[in-house]
C-alpha cells in the first residue's frame, strides 16, 4: 500500500474545508464591515429663531445690606413693620425707649394710668427711622424686648441682586446693561428678566480656576425671591429672528473652507458645497449664504447598535481577568 499516495488523498478535503471556513469568514468580516459603516442622514435647512449665551450660577444677595442699630441701649416698644414690607426713607419702623424712660415707665405703671399718662407724655419715645428706601429682610426685635447698641433690631436692603459666578473665558462676552434670564432652583419654571448691573475688576481663584462676579439685577424683582437663593443665569450674547439653520455636526471647515456635503437625489453622489456661516450655540448654526432652504445637506452619522470590529480569524477573545 501506498502510504504517501494516501496521506495526499487525505489532505485535499481538509485544506477544501479550511478554505471554505476561510471564505466563511471572510464573507462574515465584509457583512459586518457594512454594518459598521457610516452612513449619511438627510437634513434640510430650516428657519427659526438663534440665541447665543453664557451660562452661569450665583446666589441671591441684597445689593445694599443695611442694620439698624439703635444709638443708645434701651428696650422696644413697638415694632411696625414686618419682613417683606417695601418702606420708605424716613418712615418711622418702631417706637423705642431709652433704659432710663423704660425703668421710669415701670415705676409709673405701679402709680397707676394716670401717672404711667403723663410720664409717657412728657417723656416722649424715640423713633427708630428708616434711613433708605428698601424692603425689610430681617426683624430681630419684638415689642418688650431690651437690646444694646451693638444689636442690629431690624435689617433693610433696598434691593435683591444676584452674585454670578463667571469664567474668565466667558467675562470678555459680559458687558455692562447686557440682557440676562433668571431662574431660581426653588422656582425653576419661573423666568425673571434681569441685565448686568456691574462686574468686578477684582478676580477670585479657587481650585485653579479663575471667575469674575457680575451682579445681575432683576427688571421687576418677584415677590418670591429671597436672599440666599440659587440662581442660574443665561447672558444672553446674541440673538436673530428668522434665520437660516443647520444642525451643527453637518458643517465641516477644512483648510480655511467651510462647507456641507449635499446631494440632489438619493442616488446622486455627495458634493461638498462652500457655505458662509454665522452665529452657533453648539447645536444649530446660522447659514449666512451659499445654500438654499431646498438643498438636500448630508450628515455623517455611524449606523446605530453596529458590533465592534473583529478579526474574523481570532473569534475566540481572551477572557478577562476578574
Amino acid at each position: 500500500m501506498n502510504t504517501a499516495s494516501s496521506s495526499g488523498r487525505g489532505l485535499i478535503p481538509a485544506i477544501i474545508l479550511l478554505a471554505a471556513i476561510a471564505g466563511g469568514a471572510w464573507y462574515y468580516y465584509q457583512q459586518q464591515e457594512k454594518a459598521n459603516a457610516s452612513i449619511f442622514r438627510e437634513v434640510t435647512p430650516t428657519r427659526g429663531d438663534l440665541e447665543v449665551s453664557v451660562l452661569s450660577s450665583g446666589t441671591v444677595q441684597p445689593e445694599n445690606r443695611l442694620e439698624i442699630k439703635p444709638p443708645i441701649a434701651g428696650r422696644v416698644e413697638e415694632v411696625l413693620v414686618a419682613e417683606g414690607d417695601t418702606i420708605k426713607k424716613g418712615q418711622i419702623l418702631a417706637w423705642m425707649s431709652s433704659t432710663e424712660r423704660a425703668a421710669l415707665l415701670d415705676a409709673a405703671i405701679a402709680r397707676g394710668p394716670a401717672e404711667l399718662k403723663r410720664w409717657s407724655e412728657f417723656y416722649k419715645a424715640t423713633p427708630i427711622m428708616a434711613p433708605i428706601d428698601g424692603s425689610i429682610i430681617l426683624r430681630n426685635v419684638e415689642p418688650g424686648q431690651t437690646f444694646t447698641n451693638q444689636e442690629a433690631v431690624l435689617v433693610i436692603s433696598n434691593r435683591l441682586t444676584v452674585k454670578a459666578q463667571v469664567d474668565e473665558t466667558d467675562v470678555a462676552q459680559i458687558m455692562l446693561q447686557q440682557p440676562a434670564l433668571l431662574t431660581l432652583d426653588a422656582y425653576p419654571s419661573q423666568v425673571i428678566p434681569a441685565h448686568v448691573a456691574q462686574i468686578a475688576f477684582d478676580a477670585t481663584t479657587v481650585n485653579n480656576v479663575t471667575t469674575y462676579v457680575v451682579d445681575v439685577l432683576p427688571e421687576v424683582t418677584p415677590a418670591t425671591m429671597r436672599s440666599g437663593m440659587t440662581a442660574n443665569i443665561s447672558f444672553i450674547v446674541a440673538a436673530k429672528k428668522n434665520i437660516l439653520l443647520l444642525p451643527a455636526e453637518t458643517i465641516h471647515t477644512k483648510d480655511g473652507r467651510t462647507y456641507v456635503q449635499v446631494r440632489s437625489s438619493p442616488s446622486a453622489e455627495p458634493r461638498e458645497l462652500d457655505i458662509k456661516t454665522g452665529l452657533s450655540d453648539g447645536k444649530s448654526t446660522e447659514v449666512l449664504s451659499g445654500l438654499t432652504p431646498k438643498d438636500i445637506v448630508l450628515a455623517l452619522q455611524t449606523k446605530s447598535g453596529a458590533a465592534k470590529k473583529t478579526n474574523p480569524f481570532a473569534p475566540f477573545s481572551a477572557k478577562k481577568k476578574e
